[in-house]
């Protein structure tokens, strides 16, 4: 199974570079099944960019993710302390093999008419 991912821009290359291994989600889908992410870049691109297969998800109190993600987070801990304000348990996707599109692709390729606020099931 899937899941579509609304992912800033600048981010989702970092992911698709190899340079962000993790994905920060302050709530994270429940289903196990789910195996890979398909990644939508938020305005201003507005496109279906790519994909990753997920290593693993850590959730865990902020402090120790931070500790377990920061080297390969591609974010700052000020970024990441104002993402996560106000929760005491943040989640991690670790990306295990990320996979850039030769075409991007309009949402409507995928039968949706607007991108979600945070995931998707696909």
């Amino acid at each position: 199974m899937k899941v579509l991912l609304s992912i800033k821009p600048e981010y989702a290359e970092k992911i698709l570079s190899g340079e962000k291994r993790y994905e920060f989600r302050r709530a994270v889908f429940k289903n196990p099944a789910i195996k890979k992410v398909v990644i939508y870049a938020s305005s201003p691109v507005q496109k279906i960019v790519g994909e990753f297969d997920i290593e693993h998800i850590l959730s865990l109190e902020l402090e120790d993710l931070w500790k377990r993600t920061k080297k390969y987070s591609g974010i700052d801990k000020g970024f990441y302390d104002q993402y996560f304000e106000g929760k005491d348990l943040g989640h991690a996707i670790k990306v295990k093999k990320a996979k850039r599109y030769k075409s991007f692709l309009d949402l409507e390729s995928f039968n949706i008419k607007y991108p979600p606020q945070s995931f998707m099931y696909l």
